[in-house]
């Protein structure tokens, strides 16, 4: 059952200008190896012929500190890793996120396999939370309320594909996202 969906952007300096994925051509663009982006970023360039420099961080924090320090002018990956690699930065409000999302991933609770029963306990449990606005709440207090002890807040809005999640319960693929 998908429980968050989230959707992959660009982090740059607020200073920069940069709004959209077109104004990047030519320039260098950090994202994380291994991940899902480095797929997409190969399909943006093969797709639409929008070209930039590539750096890989080998984790998260390396990725942003390439943004961080001006050797990068963009960091993509899903924007929940970079709000959170923002709201822990020195200077929050010097970061932003934009441009139109290159995909739309939906994350699940992991499982164990072939075991009908308690899939459809969690998955029970799960759409109560829904219905109930219980999930919206917690979503509320970890994305948009200030997280102790530093409180920091990650402030990303609830898409509107999540809404769509929360509103038809499902276990839909990766794929079925990348139509809507």
């Amino acid at each position: 059952m998908t429980t968050y969906v989230t959707e992959a952007r660009f982090a740059v300096k607020t200073a920069s200008g940069i709004t959209s994925v077109d104004q990047l051509v030519g320039k260098t663009v950090a994202t994380t190896t291994g991940t899902t982006l480095v797929q997409r970023l190969r399909k943006l360039e093969q797709d639409r012929g929008v070209t930039f420099n590539l750096l890989y961080g080998k984790d998260h924090a390396e990725s942003f500190l390439l943004l961080e320090s001006g050797r990068a002018d963009a960091f993509a990956m899903d924007e929940n890793t970079l709000a959170g690699n923002i709201s822990n930065s020195k200077s929050p409000q010097e970061f932003k996120i934009v441009g139109k999302p290159l995909g739309i991933e939906p994350i699940a609770i992991m499982i164990r396999k072939d075991d009908a029963r308690f899939k459809a306990a969690v998955d029970d449990a799960i759409k109560r939370m829904m219905s109930s606005g219980e999930l919206e709440q917690i979503y509320t207090k970890w994305f948009l309320r200030p997280i102790p002890p530093r409180n920091a807040v990650i402030n990303i809005s609830m898409s509107d594909s999540l809404r769509a999640a929360f509103a038809k319960p499902g276990d839909d693929p990766a794929e079925a996202y990348e139509n809507k």
